[in-house]
This record gives C-alpha cells, structure tokens and sequence, in this order.
C-alpha cells in the first residue's frame, strides 16, 4: 500500500453528518491499491459494547485516488472510528496518528465525531432535488408591456450589444408560464429584477426597488404567485458583492469623498475617487468602476443588504437566493444571510455563485449548493469539445462527486450554459447531436439540473453578450423537434426517482482514448443504465452487470445480455436509457 497517498479528515466532505442519525466516513487511497477498506467505529464513552465493523464501498476514483465510503448510525450520536486497510494478504489499522499492523485497543487515540449536533448538519430543501429549473434573462425573454420599455428600445431578435434593450419584462414571463409547464419546469432563477442602470441588472441602484423597467411590485408579485399556482418555485439573483455606481451610497461618497457618511460602506483605497491606469483607486467587481465593491463587513451594509433579503423572501415569498460572485464576500456576511433567509423561508434554496471547488462553503453554514461549473467544463470537453476521453471524464466525475457531503451533491445546481458563458450549441459548431448527449447526461445525472432559456428551441450566441439574445417565439424558426427531445427528457427524469438523488452512481465502462461511456442509477427499486456515444460511429460498450430483462426507456442502441455480461452497440452520436426493476 501507498500509505502516503491515504488521506482522512474528522470533518468536510470526508466525516460529515448527514441526518440527525447518520454520519457519512469517507477515506481517500492510491488508485487500485486495496482489495477491502472497512470502518471500526463505536461510541467513545462505550466502546466495547459499541464496537462494529462497518464494510465500506468504492464511492468514485479519479485519475490517481479511490475514493472509500460508509454509513454509520451510532447509538448516541458520537463516534470514535478508525480503518482498517487490505491489500492482499497485508492488513493495517489507521488511527489519528498514523498506521498500526495490529487493531487499536484505545479508542482514545481514534479519529472522533464528537456530537452530531442537528445544527451543524447541511440541510439543504427537499424540493430541490427533483427540481428542473429554468434561467431566465429578463430582459431577453418576453416583451409582455411595451408601455415599460426603456427609451431607445429595439425591435425584438436583434442584435444583442452589452448596451442595448430590447423590452424583456415580467408581464413576459408571466405570459409564457404555460409554455414553462408544458415544457416541464417546476423552478426558475431569474438574473437580476432589482432596480439598476444596464440591461443586465448586475450594477443595482437600490436593492428594494423593482425596476422599472420589468415592472413594479404587484407585477412582481403576481409573476411569484403564478408561478407557485402552476407548482414553479422562484429564484431571484442577489448581488451582495458589489453594488452600481448609482447607489445611493456610492453618489454620497463620490461628491463627499472622505467627509461622506457612507465612505466606510465600500473598500476604498485613495480618496478621490477615480480611475488610473485602468484600475480604480477602491476595489470593484474586477476592474469595473461602475461596479464598487461592498464592505459586508461594515454594520450598517450588512444590515441593509440582509434587510432586502429578509423583505423579498417573507414578503414576496420567494423560494431561494442565487449569491453572484460569492466567493468574495466574506464568510461571516454569508453565515448571517442563510439565518436570516431560513428564518424568513426554510425551506429557501441558498445556492452560490462559484466556478471552482467550493466546500468551505458548503458546510451547513452558509449555501445549500453552488453552480456546478466544474460539472459544466467536464461535459463540455468531453461531450462537445471532445478534448477529453471517457476515461478522463468519469475521474472528472468522480473527483466532483468526492468532493462534497452527499447532500450538497444532491442538489448541485447543474448547468451547461449561462448568461456568462457562450450557449451550448455554438461550443458544439451548431451540432445538436453533441447538444443531446450533453443533456442526457445532465439529466440523468445526480444533482438538479437547469436549462438556460432558448436552449431547448436550438438558440445559439457566443460570449457575452452573444449569449444573451432574444428568445425566440415565432414557432416557425423554433426547433420543435429539439424541444420534444426537452420534453421527453425532462418526463424521463420525472418519472424515475433513481435518476435523481435516491440513485447511486457507478461507472460501467469509460475507457482511456475511449469515446463511449456506461453508467448506472442503483436504487431499491430499480436499476437503470445510461449509454452514451459520442463518436461519429457505431460503438460497442461492454460491461459485466448482474441484472436481466432490460428495456429501452429512451434513445437507441442494440443490446443483448448474457452471462453476466452486457454487450451493447450504440450508433454515431447515439444515446440509450435502460430500465430493470429490482424484486
């Protein structure tokens, strides 16, 4: 065995609480290099009577590590553990301090979970995880009230420019509801409807003001009840990092300078206030002057901007916040936000802005899930860009699902595309065959996925701002047959709860240079496997699995089942959905 390369932690992702009567344990090892891992736990108070063995299973592996996982029950809500290592015939015993060739006898010198206190443990809303949500632009979606619109407003489906508008509003969306549900929806995340200065809304002016634009207050309302009547929950978007350059506050400061009241509301370096060289002299979102930075940390901000929060949950009755740069704001901020959010709404979904490995935040204090971009860039290279092998992008996977509690990978908020990023179809050069895959995959895997408005009808964009046109409506240059497969897909999810956050995941088969890959949702009931191609030819996946009597829920291939043994042949850009129940 590596031991160097055997890795623990009584805290994390690797020994986390996960109800108030389990505790998840977790141990990381070389790649191939046990044959049997298995928990000694037992309570610390009570140890003889309390000792058990527990077997742990191969959660997911990545490029160089396996990743062991078992669940525990303790009698009293604590726990003393350590592991037992096998490879071969060489057994060893891992404690706090290091490795044993014989079983500890002082569980003293054990790692502990002292309590499993029902606080400390991330609860994120049940809800969420058979959730399909759907992120919509405002001012992109529907022009449902022209008398609203901005001055100088173009005609819809033009050209989209960082600077101009269209007339995208509320009263649109209220008018496209319907569409939603036959499509499949049951939650949207809406980019900013707070009152601001460009078409986007990232800059707010005032954080308890609907804009004007979009609408007022009773068109707000009216869209969150019509949504709540149709079974849609509502997600606004909270941009707590930085405010506009037409804050109130941010005006004090920049004609008052250091005599200013509000002076310590922003992170500010040089007085006056100006640009050099490209960079202000106070801190920004990047380099944006018409975008301060807030101080979080400052009473008074914190406050205000947890005040908002509290008033558009309770009082409008939204179902959650998504937190834009999140990972700038300071932790303690963010801690007070989920109390005062889960006060106001408990069962409200606190999901973060972040595009890296995102754990620090995720530990029952802060965000119930973050935007998986690390989700996002495995399957585009491997789906779309076709920069990565099958092999590289199951240990992508795998290292992703390791990486978190159990529950926060539950409802990862999975996306392939957004307002920052350019659409899914324009990364596939047009192919919608590579665009299926992608989605098969996100909606077949663990987690929640979200489709960003206009995908489903093929609406392609580059960049920022390319990414950002119209929707279209005039069902004629819609792809209709792009949207069934939306449809299907989305009823496909609906209908089996192994496809969401009570299945298992395994990999089947994904091999090096390989460009097909197999995997299963294992539940109680049932077992499905999921088939994916995306070569321009005919593939052949094989794999042993133990079930038989498949039939083909979804997509096409040809199979037969045998021996222990399935042998399926997939076409060019070919994807099949298989179903077995369990008796």
């Amino acid at each position: 065995m590596l031991l160097e390369a055997v890795y623990h932690h009584p805290k994390r992702n690797w020994a986390f609480g996960y109800d108030e009567e389990t505790i998840y344990l977790r141990l990381r090892v070389k790649k191939n290099d046990l044959t049997a891992a298995c928990a000694l736990t037992g309570d610390k108070y009570d140890w003889e009577r309390t000792r058990e063995v527990i077997p742990m299973y191969k959660l997911a592996s990545d490029s160089m590590f396996d990743y062991y996982e078992c669940r525990v029950k303790p009698c009293f809500r604590r726990l003393r553990y350590g592991f037992m290592l096998e490879a071969g015939d060489e057994r060893l015993w891992m404690n706090e301090n290091g490795f044993v060739t014989e079983e500890p006898q002082n569980p003293d010198r054990m790692f502990q979970y002292p309590f499993l206190n029902p606080v400390d443990i991330l609860k994120p809303p049940a809800w969420v995880k058979d959730a399909v949500f759907y992120q919509i632009f405002p001012e992109r979606f529907a022009n449902g009230d022209p008398s609203n619109d901005p001055e100088g407003t173009e005609p819809w489906g033009g050209e989209p420019r960082r600077e101009n508008f269209f007339g995208g509003d509320l009263q649109g969306v209220i008018d496209h509801l319907d569409y939603l549900n036959e499509l499949g929806i049951s939650a949207i995340y809406f980019t900013p409807v707070f009152l601001a200065t460009t078409n986007h809304k990232y800059d707010t002016e005032d954080y308890m003001k609907v804009d004007p634009h979009f609408g007022d207050i009773d068109t707000l309302k009216k869209l969150v009840n019509e949504c709540h009547r149709r079974g849609i929950r509502v997600l606004f978007d909270a941009v707590f990092n930085h405010s506009g350059r037409t804050f109130a506050p941010f005006v004090d400061v920049l004609e008052k300078g250091e005599k200013s009241a509000y002076k310590d509301w922003f992170h500010i370096r040089q007085f006056p206030l100006r640009v050099v060289d490209g960079v202000p002299t106070y801190d920004t979102f990047s380099f944006e002057p018409m975008m301060p930075k807030l101080n979080t940390e400052n009473p008074e901000v914190k406050k205000y901007l947890l005040g908002a929060a509290e008033y558009w949950t309770r009082e409008i009755g939204i179902d959650g916040w998504r937190l834009d740069v999140a990972d700038e704001v300071d932790h303690d901020f963010w801690r007070e936000f989920r109390k005062t959010v889960k006060a106001a709404n408990p069962e409200a979904y606190i999901l973060g802005e972040m595009w890296n490995e995102s754990s620090e935040w995720l530990q029952g204090d802060q965000f119930d899930a973050t935007m998986n971009y690390p989700f996002t860039y495995a399957v585009n290279d491997f789906f779309i860009k076709q920069e990565a092998d099958a092999e590289d992008f199951a240990f992508r996977i795998g290292k992703q699902i390791a990486r978190y509690p159990k529950q926060a990978t539950e409802v990862a908020f999975n996306l392939l595309d957004s307002h920052d990023t350019p659409r899914v179809l324009t990364l596939a050069g047009g192919d919608k065959r590579k665009m299926r895959l992608a989605a098969v995959f996100q909606f077949t895997y663990i987690g929640t996925p979200c489709i960003y408005y206009g995908d489903e009808i093929g609406l392609d964009g580059g960049p920022d701002p390319g990414c950002r046109k119209c929707m279209e409506w005039d069902e004629a240059k819609q792809d209709r047959e792009l949207l069934r497969f939306y449809q299907e897909l989305i009823e496909l999810r609906r209908s089996y709860p192994v496809l969401r956050a009570e299945g298992s995941i395994t990999f089947l088969s994904a091999q090096a240079d390989g460009s097909a890959i197999a995997y299963e949702r294992r539940g109680a009931k049932e077992v499905i496997i999921v088939l994916l191609n995306r070569d321009t030819k005919e593939q052949a996946v094989s794999f042993p699995i133990h079930e038989t009597g498949w039939e083909l829920l979804f997509g096409q291939c040809s199979w037969t089942n045998s021996s222990g043994v399935l042998n399926a042949r997939l076409p060019g850009y070919g994807y099949a959905v298989l179903r077995v129940p369990l008796t």
